[in-house]
């Protein structure tokens, strides 16, 4: 593993430019370049079953769901990542004429993996509040029918929720769309 010091350190358009033509995902957080591993099946389920669940209920409204494909990120905070599923309401902003970075995101979704759940709790989650349209942030696990929200009251003031078990659901009042713990964990079999 190379040291802080050995690690070449990229601007923000070094690293777009490398990623828009690159095979692999990479995330970007000052001034660092982190390749992303590949989601279990579980992932790839719950992911999908939110963004259907978002999609199907914000149809009609002036809002656009995005799922793994769209870049998040500010030249401010620093961070470039690829949320598991995104939601913008009203105009689409983005870093520059590639339309591929989202820079006005409403509400994120991340589903947890044992890999990925520090640095989604963490460094990214304090980069993503430092994005002035962000109210929304939901922690998906994978090992357990959970989900945790986290809703923006001021700058500076977070508030959490959480919802567990099938039977319950998580409203999501700023995009007006609700999440059914059954429909989100839909295919996902949990040991006991």
């Amino acid at each position: 593993m190379k040291s802080l010091a050995e690690q070449p350190y990229y601007t923000p358009e070094e690293y777009l430019s490398l990623e828009r033509s690159a095979e692999f995902k990479s995330q970007y957080l000052d001034g660092q370049i982190y390749a992303m591993a590949g989601a279990t099946r579980e992932h790839i389920i719950i992911t999908g079953n939110i963004a259907r669940l978002l999609g199907n209920q914000l149809q009609g409204k002036p809002c656009e769901t995005y799922a793994n494909e769209m870049k998040v990120g500010t030249e401010s905070s620093r961070l470039y990542s690829y949320p598991d599923v995104v939601v913008v309401c009203g105009e689409p902003l983005f870093h520059d004429e590639q339309r591929d970075v989202l820079t006005n995101p409403n509400a994120i979704i991340e589903v947890l993996s044992d890999s990925t759940e520090a640095f989604d709790r963490g460094k990214k989650f304090a980069r993503y509040q430092r994005i002035e349209s962000f109210t929304d942030y939901i922690l998906v696990a994978q090992d357990e029918p959970r989900l945790e929200h986290f809703i923006k009251q001021t700058e500076n003031d977070w508030r959490v929720t959480a919802v567990s078990g099938l039977e319950n659901s998580l409203h999501i009042a700023n995009i007006d769309c609700i999440l059914l713990l059954s429909e989100v964990y839909e295919r996902i079999v949990f040991s006991e």
